[in-house]
């Protein structure tokens, strides 16, 4: 599949070859395959442990939970960040219990026993009572390989691992037009979903469920795969490239000006009756006017953006679980993670970053009008409440295909060229897992 970005130049680089292996189904449901992903995946891949943000003073800390580890990571004096796993040398207690915190050490609340910020035991009680004398000053928590770019935290628990930067590879290089160290993190969702990680990890690699599951966008993106971009990179990483207000060419309706369409040319001081019959010029105008009005009307950060970010969805991928879908004005991360002990559900994380606008006091975001400003991430019991519009929407096939995928009838995937990422995602799996790679 050879396929021409935006700007013209060929991608053949980026559409590497695909071998066909069968997408079993017992990789979404037995505690194997959960265990080989942890033992061969989950421990030596690049995380996000969370917002840079959060951490304001030294001491302060945040806490990332997966599977059944626990990694905490500290601001130090001279502005780093260090991180360590979460358990007290003395009997293993969790440390930090909370997901941001802070204060002078973390203290264990079995014996108290006091850390230091990075990492070196301070206080203990009946200090003289040890066989090798006092243990302050000599004994250390077991440190993790942490790194701080894009405004996020990272972690890795493989300490031969690469550098996050190099890992990112041209991802990184992408990423940074947008400046998501700028960006505020103003909503933060989590939910317990009653599917396999790898379900969701599959619909984010895919745009062909889009028709059926996201009717709604064919006014505004244009989902027609034929004229989007796919691009998988080394590492496993990915990106799809979508363009945004532009109505979809899959229908007779692509030179009509609908509402949200409608509201993004008047937003920029172009007339929506003079796009009638012909929409799909709408997205080169609205390039054009952003491009010459964006410091007048409050959006310094278009300054790094390119055309075509500043109208489409550049939508990454990152192995094995993080997606983040890139908006002109903001950051959509869309993140799964194994259940601690059930193979058939998984953590789903949905947040939005957002750059400020100046004069106003919401942001757009995957739930509409959002009000600009930095919040902690909240638990929502799945289905009780929204995840945000399209996400409840991707998330609502989730329960039909994790049972599907136990049926004898389901012998592997027959998959269309478009959905190639989806194929390649589980091979390099397989090779991980097989200890190919």
């Amino acid at each position: 599949m050879t396929i021409e970005t935006f700007l013209g130049a060929k991608i053949e680089a980026f559409d590497p070859p695909v071998r066909g292996d069968p997408i079993t189904g017992d990789r979404y449901y037995t505690r194997e395959w959960a265990q080989k992903e942890w033992d061969k995946v989950w421990t030596r891949v690049w995380h996000i442990g969370g917002m840079a943000a959060d951490l304001e003073q030294p001491g302060d800390y945040i806490t990332h939970n997966l599977v059944r580890e626990s990694v905490v990571m500290l601001k130090q004096r001279d502005g780093s960040v260090r991180a360590f796993f979460n358990a007290c040398k003395h009997r293993g207690y969790r440390l930090a219990w909370n997901e941001v915190g802070g204060g002078d050490a973390l203290t264990c609340g079995y014996h108290g026993w006091k850390w230091a910020p990075d990492g070196t035991l301070i206080e203990v009680q009946d200090p003289e009572d040890f066989a090798g004398g006092n243990p302050c000053g000599k004994t250390r928590l077991e440190e993790v390989r942490c790194e701080v770019w894009g405004g996020l935290v990272w972690y890795n628990m493989d300490p031969d691992a690469k550098p996050l930067r190099d890992w990112l590879g041209i991802v990184a290089e992408q990423l940074e037009a947008w400046q998501m160290d700028r960006m505020t993190r103003v909503m933060a969702v989590t939910s317990d979903v009653p599917c396999n990680w790898k379900i969701i990890r599959d619909n984010f690699n895919e745009s062909y469920h889009i028709p059926t599951l996201h009717p709604q966008i064919a006014s505004s993106i244009d989902d027609d795969y034929t004229d989007t971009v796919f691009e998988m990179f080394p590492d496993g990483h990915n990106r799809m490239v979508m363009k945004g207000l532009q109505p979809s060419g899959r229908y007779p309706t692509v030179d009509i000006v609908e509402a949200p369409l409608a509201e993004a040319l008047a937003c920029w001081g172009l007339d929506p009756e003079e796009f009638e019959g012909k929409a799909s010029k709408a997205r080169r105008a609205i390039q054009v006017q952003k491009r010459a009005l964006y410091r007048e009307k409050g959006y310094p950060h278009y300054e790094t953006l390119n055309d075509s970010q500043l109208t489409d969805y550049h939508h990454y991928t990152l192995f094995p679980n993080v997606t983040l879908t890139m908006w002109p004005d903001g950051a959509q991360l869309l993140r799964s993670e194994p259940h601690p002990t059930d193979p058939e559900r998984c953590i789903f994380d949905h947040w939005f970053m957002a750059h400020p606008v100046e004069g106003e006091e919401m942001v757009i975001g995957p739930n509409g009008p959002t009000k600009f400003e930095q919040v902690d991430r909240e638990f929502i019991p799945y289905g009780t409440a929204t995840l945000g519009e399209v996400a409840d929407q991707d998330l609502s096939v989730a329960v039909g295909q994790q049972e599907g995928l136990h049926s004898r009838g389901y012998t592997g995937g027959l998959l269309p060229i478009q959905e190639k990422r989806v194929q390649r995602f589980h091979e390099i799996l397989n090779d991980l897992v097989d200890g190919r790679r």
